[in-house]
């Protein structure tokens, strides 16, 4: 039996949407990161680019299990010298968005691969997005928080 390689016309971008209602951050980055590479279809090969888009509704609502909202903080800014320390709770009121797409990239291959597939993130933190024409469909994550709020 041969091994199948996908060609440039098996691939295909479809567009899904995620919840992040009481997600737990961890969860919704490793079922984000497996969508944006394509491993949730037949045609998947770690060569091939066959990703998802991926917009993310209500990322402001995410939820930080334990501690980390005061205890871990987020480090660098990416700059020589640029060593700024904020909380997880910090940025979750000032740009949640930089928590999850950080938390995505780190659930990424390191490769050249998943620098393009990171461009088909969206993340909004409302309830509203612009890719409505697009006709994306809504992705449940099952496994929500459990924390009280």
């Amino acid at each position: 039996m041969k091994t199948f390689s996908p060609k440039p016309n098996d691939l295909s971008h479809e567009w899904y949407v995620i919840d992040a209602s009481d997600v737990v951050l961890g969860r919704l980055a490793t079922v984000t990161a497996n969508l944006l590479r394509g491993k949730n279809k037949p045609t998947f090969a770690p060569h091939a680019d066959g990703g998802n888009f991926v917009v993310i509704v209500n990322a402001d609502k995410i939820a930080i299990s334990g501690n980390k909202l005061d205890k871990n903080l987020y480090q660098h800014s990416g700059f020589p010298g640029g060593l700024r320390a904020a909380s997880y709770g910090e940025l979750l009121e000032k740009d949640p968005a930089r928590i999850i797409r950080s938390a995505v990239k780190g659930m990424m291959p390191k490769n050249r691969l998943s620098k393009v597939q990171l461009t088909r993130l969206r993340i909004f933190t409302g309830t509203e997005h612009p890719h409505t024409p697009q006709k994306p469909v809504p992705y449940e994550i099952t496994q929500v928080s459990q924390q009280a709020k």
